[in-house]
């Protein structure tokens, strides 16, 4: 089954404002793949499970025209609130039954979402709406997220991050398992295409404000859960979190901007000619 977990409209806008999208190094790869294994021309490119559709729009320059998929309204919503390029629409649907014909796609992806739908099922559904050739991208990143600031020690730092992601693991989704990587790497052993490839461990780094780091931890299901549950305990749990922070960097702002470095890890795989 898919599992519904970032439908409301105060959580989907928390996606759209702290949400970190796939770096342009990233998707590069994605279509470096897709060149050498397809080819143009571009025509479709389809992001399932696109949320707020952060990572949708940096497809567009590349395709005719490019489709984000969300099976919620409010997410979608969002999306649209937002959304400039003429060539990119959003559709609300379900990721294991796409309204797209028999082998029309060109390039599907699913960025940070794959491990929450029925994933047999969307695999069976990708293979059905991929061109001969056309290729499939699965992307992720770890929870384990590190923070730097100059002249600060960073193993400190990251020492109260890892408290933070601790606080927040008897609230994860049983459905994830203990890592989500290894649901990813499943479907990789599993997709019988027999050009495909596997990456982890790709470091992406970025500067933002501290706050907007607390509110993409804050965005993750398992904090939104603990936030449906007990309330005071995930305000008082944040509010401890970045108070150790700026303690730690000797800061009183939380708009101060730290160099935040993700673990990025994907999937690519062609589907073949006589598929």
């Amino acid at each position: 089954m898919t599992y519904r977990l970032f439908e409301g409209k105060e959580h989907a806008s928390s996606y759209w404002k702290y949400r970190i999208s796939p770096s342009d190094h990233l998707i590069q790869q994605v279509l470096a793949f897709l060149e050498k294994q397809k080819g143009g021309p571009y025509e479709l490119a389809v992001d399932v499970g696109c949320g707020s559709g952060q990572g949708t729009v940096l497809l567009a320059k590349h395709f005719a025209s490019v489709v984000g998929t969300d099976v919620s309204p409010a997410q979608i919503e969002m999306a649209l609130q937002h959304a400039k390029e003429p060539n990119v629409t959003y559709r609300h649907c379900v990721a294991e039954e796409l309204p797209f014909a028999d082998s029309s796609v060109d390039l599907m992806t699913a960025m940070s979402a794959f491990h929450w739908f029925d994933r047999p099922r969307f695999l069976k559904e990708a293979h059905r709406v991929l061109k001969p050739h056309g290729c499939l991208a699965l992307l992720n990143y770890t929870i384990d997220m590190e923070l730097s600031y100059p002249d600060c020690c960073s193993q400190t730092l990251n020492d109260i991050c890892k408290e933070f992601y601790e606080a927040l693991k008897p609230y994860r989704s049983p459905h994830l398992g203990v890592s989500s990587i290894e649901l990813y790497r499943e479907a990789y052993n599993s997709i019988p295409y027999p050009d495909k490839e596997w990456k982890e461990c790709v470091w992406v780094k970025r500067p933002i404000p501290l706050s907007s780091y607390m509110g993409l931890v804050e965005s993750f299901s398992s904090y939104q859960r603990l936030l449906r549950e007990d309330p005071q305990k995930a305000t008082e749990l944040s509010r401890d979190i970045c108070q150790k922070l700026m303690s730690v960097m000797r800061v009183s702002s939380e708009d101060t901007e730290v160099v935040l470095a993700v673990k990025y890890f994907y999937l690519l795989a062609r589907k073949p000619q006589e598929a």
